[in-house]
């Protein structure tokens, strides 16, 4: 017999890809269970694959820095109850420096990361909180599907009381403008374009500007509730603003931003955070 539960959550993350950098991500997490029925006429209850897959995906994945642990590219050292990440990527020798809580890291047993190899490891992970009647486990992940644009953006809100504290996480976004009451794609692919694969840094969190083989980067850092936290990249992979980034201020932003460049017209901006949340805008 087999159980299926599509959408069952989703998860709000970042995570290394060995071309494109620093990728935040939304996914949605489909399972499906194969096993004997058991003296319920179940292969498992409903409740309990919703309340174990929830609670896994939301403290193992969720909020979290997915890196590709057996990538060639990477090199993780454990100090104290920290964890120090070195990765390169691209094809220009560029770098990602990350030092933050363990807590903050989802090691991946995987030397690329995809929806299939995060499945397995996740898969690997799970299979023993489950009764014995299930002979097998199946996990996938897909997007959501978004008629418009969208952008991917990773992030870190120091202030924040959760896990969105934790500097290098992120979310995959559609995003809605209206110029004079009228839906504007050419706007919202603009800001989709323009937040393509992006880090959104607030300015007072920069510590230094340095130079790494004539590429320029930034250095971010700060101390939160679950500890300090630091970020190096290259600057040309960070978009800066002078706020924190919750999504009522990239909202704002946003608004205002296209405001400025279209003076004549009254801006309207719906700015998604992951799927079916976010906040609205108006300048």
């Amino acid at each position: 017999m087999l159980l299926f539960v599509d959408n069952l959550t989703n998860v709000d993350f970042s995570f290394l890809d060995p071309q494109r950098g620093l990728l935040g991500e939304t996914w949605l997490a489909n399972v499906q269970l194969h096993g004997e029925l058991d003296e319920q006429g179940m292969v498992c209850d409903f409740g309990t694959v919703k309340k174990l897959l929830r609670h896994w995906l939301d403290t193992e994945l969720d909020h979290r820095l997915a890196v590709p642990a057996r990538s060639p590219n990477i090199t993780i050292t454990e100090v104290d109850d920290q964890l120090d990440i070195q990765w390169e990527f691209g094809d220009d020798g560029e770098f990602l420096h990350t030092r933050s809580p363990k807590d903050a890291i989802a090691l991946v047993e995987a030397e690329v990361l995809t929806p299939a190899s995060v499945a397995d490891w996740c898969i690997r992970r799970l299979k023993s909180l489950f009764p014995d009647s299930v002979a097998r486990l199946e996990l996938s992940f897909s997007n959501e599907m978004i008629d418009g644009a969208f952008y991917h953006y990773s992030h870190g809100l120091k202030k924040h009381g959760g896990n969105c504290q934790r500097i290098a996480h992120g979310h995959r976004s559609r995003i809605d403008i209206w110029a004079n009451d009228q839906k504007s794609p050419a706007l919202e692919h603009q800001w989709a374009e323009r937040w393509r694969d992006i880090y959104i840094g607030t300015r007072e969190d920069i510590i230094a500007k340095p130079q790494f083989g004539g590429l320029a980067y930034y250095h971010f850092a700060y101390t939160s509730a679950q500890g300090p936290f630091e970020l190096t990249l290259p600057q040309r992979c960070c978009y800066l603003i002078d706020t924190d980034s919750t999504v009522e201020f990239l909202a704002y932003h946003i608004a205002q931003t296209t405001r400025a460049d279209n003076p004549d017209k009254t801006i309207r901006v719906k700015a998604f955070e992951g799927i079916n949340k976010g906040a609205l805008a108006e300048a």
